[in-house]
């Protein structure tokens, strides 16, 4: 294929994407037809009724940590996932809200003192992290109820999402446990020099302490990072996770950076790249397979190095990864191990399953095996 059939390809397909979310901000139904439109069938009542086997057993009792900012009514929400609960043959949840001090860690530890048998982040990834925080190397499951624009955790594990959450919470209360990898990045901060009365820069003062922070999905240094940085929450709310190719496409051409990085210890060739991402699933939004070969639960991660020069460099990255092709060149280098180490000349933004926490000139990345159990669907 030509330069300049990959160009008119790649002009092709942004300009196709950003007219449908053109088209969705002018013309898109307002939130409440929106979840009208897509509710799923309520489920006959029978789907609900409890086997003979589970009779006379003492009922389970699941917390539901919700994000109260997803929520118009909280108290609706409530209601109507006591009812489900109470359908699905489980107690009352024990519900609990996250504040901007304690996104969900603390409400998570609270339920486990409270001895429940399950926990349920309601919100978007940030709180499934938060919450997976507490959870970490204990037996309690976390039964997922996506309600944010990404939801990539539930999407690689095939979750139900949608405006209906009562399929995500029948699969909480009654499908399988699955045991997943929990991935944690090590920040430095990026350090500011001192300066004296005339203005020269001192040594750097020592900065503040490592941050350790743990996701699910995947942690990035750049351009991603600018992305999910750069996307109001007005606007996700408003077309879902299309916002993010939006401004995506403005950022295309942010300045590279040089890489300096290690894999397990083995230092690498430095690059200049746009972004470097550390995955532990391989799918992203809208289906869109990364690493195709990536695993939740293999102990293992996936290092992304994009590093496009010019728009055709973006083409030839957008045809391997919509085509799923495992053959990577100078643009796109994917890489497997379980600890990474990435060292940049100046600071730029990170981000952690879609939350931007700052920026940094070097982040060290590694992997819990089979930290957290997930409940997923099945018996």
């Amino acid at each position: 294929m030509s330069d300049w059939t990959l160009l008119a390809l790649a002009i092709a397909l942004s300009l196709a994407l950003i007219g449908v979310v053109v088209g969705l901000v002018l013309a898109g139904p307002g939130p409440a037809r929106t979840r009208a439109r897509h509710r799923r069938p309520r489920p006959e009542r029978s789907s609900f009724r409890r086997s003979s086997k589970d009779k006379g057993r003492a009922e389970r009792r699941a917390a539901i940590i919700i994000n109260p900012t997803k929520f118009d009514d909280v108290s609706l929400v409530r209601a109507e996932l006591t009812q489900a609960s109470a359908q699905l043959g489980w107690a009352e949840p024990l519900f609990l809200e996250t504040t901007v001090q304690d996104p969900g860690t603390g409400q998570a530890r609270q339920a486990l003192e409270e001895g429940v048998d399950l926990v349920c982040p309601l919100g978007g990834d940030g709180t499934t992290r938060a919450v997976a925080v507490a959870l970490a190397g204990t037996r309690t499951p976390m039964g997922l109820l996506p309600k944010g624009t990404g939801n990539l955790l539930a999407r690689n594990l095939d979750i139900p999402v949608g405006a209906d959450l009562v399929p995500a919470l029948r699969v909480a209360c009654s499908g399988r446990n699955k045991a997943v990898d929990v991935a944690w990045l090590e920040l430095d901060p990026a350090e500011e020099p001192a300066t004296d009365d005339s203005g020269q820069a001192e040594e750097p003062v020592e900065g503040p302490p490592v941050q350790r922070h743990p996701f699910l999905v995947m942690a990035g240094m750049g351009f991603d990072a600018e992305i999910m940085g750069g996307t109001s929450e007005e606007f996700k709310a408003r077309v879902g996770w299309s916002a993010y190719f939006v401004t995506g496409f403005r950022k295309l051409f942010v300045k590279r950076f040089r890489v300096r990085w290690s894999i397990d210890g083995r230092i690498q060739d430095p690059v200049l790249a746009r972004t470097i991402l550390v995955c532990n699933c391989g799918t992203l939004q809208g289906g869109i397979q990364l690493v195709p070969s990536g695993r939740v639960d293999d102990g293992l991660l996936d290092g992304v190095v994009i590093a496009p020069k010019t728009l055709i460099g973006w083409g030839s990255i957008a045809l391997r990864v919509l085509g799923r092709s495992e053959k990577d060149g100078n643009e796109l280098i994917r890489t497997t191990g379980s600890v990474y180490t990435v060292d940049a000349d100046e600071p730029h933004p990170v981000q952690v399953d879609g939350d931007v926490i700052g920026e940094a000139t070097r982040m060290r990345v590694s992997v819990d095996q089979q930290a957290l159990i997930v409940r997923v669907a099945g018996s």
